[in-house]
């Protein structure tokens, strides 16, 4: 009875207030320098009405290190060179960054412009997001009997959080390949993976929408552990939310990702209804809406960095990027890699 009285206190109603101010810093300290060393480090680049990036600085024995951007998509990061003879090399990159929170008002619809390329861009297909076959299908099986776009949004969202689940074994944040996820009908996986079948559903009925890919910052304010970061490490704390462009409102907050991972990890039992009291709050406040307590580096897909010396595009730039004579640095070993993360808000 005690732990039922307790669930049903639960509550998650993030509310638009005043900025919070963070400094992140992440630092690399290679622990087997072989030849020239090559980094590639991502930085807060979103300047919206929920985020607002207020500048770089960084300290190290690199020989050189300069903010560039993918040629593509224009996201932003810091490229940092070291000579082959840097026994040790070893760099720190702190960017502030101001945040708030997100909730949409439904009642309240405007006119909203938007820049038809940015539009355009945001209904395209990705190497890992096609938007025919079975999405296609998947989406419109999803969206029938929807007429406006957000009756269709909302029917996707719903369908994600009832279909999908979180799946704890997945490595990193996933890979974001819906097709072979649809296919397979395999749906279990992380934020990049969950959050990338609702993008790429949205997007094949029409509807703009795009991932942000980012990092938590903070404990949440709600008492929600798996929906906060612990500031002073940042390991795994990596997290990819959504928005869809709605006509009516402009770009709008989702994340049913963080819903199935309340459902799946918040408890000790594997919560499977939705209208618990515990997943409830979330399934409702993360449509339309979402804390500040996270930060967004980009939202960009299929990249290619800039003098990387291999073939290919990354899905996203979402983890740190190394490389030097023995190969690529996995970025999803900060312990092997050597990197850390911390956040430090910024009161006064």
């Amino acid at each position: 009875m005690l732990q039922r009285a307790f669930a049903a206190e639960r509550r998650f109603e993030p509310q638009v207030e005043g900025w919070r101010t963070f400094e992140v810093t992440t630092t690399v300290n290679v622990a087997d320098a072989k030849g020239a060393t090559r980094l590639w480090l991502p930085v807060p680049d979103l300047n919206t009405d929920f985020q607002l990036t207020l500048g770089h600085a960084w300290t190290g024995n690199a020989s050189a290190a300069r903010l560039e951007a993918d040629a593509t998509h224009s996201a932003r990061m810091l490229y940092v060179e070291f000579a082959a003879d840097v026994a040790a090399p070893t760099l720190s990159l702190t960017s502030t960054v101001q945040t708030r929170n997100r909730a949409l008002d439904w009642s309240h619809k405007r006119v909203v412009h938007e820049d038809p390329a940015v539009l355009k861009a945001n209904l395209a297909a990705t190497e890992l997001l096609p938007i025919d076959g079975v999405v296609l299908e998947t989406a419109k099986s999803a969206t029938q009997g929807a007429v406006t776009d957000v009756d269709k949004v909302r029917a996707i969202y719903q369908w994600v959080v009832d279909n999908a689940y979180r799946e704890p074994k997945t490595r990193g944040c996933g890979m974001g390949d819906i097709k072979a996820m649809l296919e397979s009908g395999n749906l279990g996986g992380k934020c990049a993976d969950l959050n990338a079948i609702f993008v790429g559903l949205c997007r094949s009925v029409g509807v703009p929408a795009r991932d942000i890919y980012g990092i938590r910052v903070a404990p949440s304010a709600f008492g929600y552990k798996e929906l906060g970061g612990n500031s002073t490490s940042l390991k795994g704390a990596q997290h990819c939310r959504a928005e869809v462009f709605l006509t009516a409102y402009g770009w709008v907050a989702m994340d049913p990702a963080d819903v199935l991972k309340v459902m799946r990890q918040e408890t000790p039992d594997w919560i499977k209804d939705k209208t618990n009291p515990v997943a409830a709050p979330v399934n409702k406040a993360l449509f339309g809406g979402w804390e500040g307590n996270w930060v967004g580096w980009n939202t960009a897909h299929d990249l290619k960095l800039p003098h990387y010396s291999r073939p290919g595009t990354l899905p996203f730039l979402m983890y740190p990027q190394g490389e030097n004579a023995a190969g690529r640095f996995d970025e999803l070993a900060p312990d092997s890699f050597r990197y850390t993360i911390s956040a430090k808000e910024i009161t006064a």
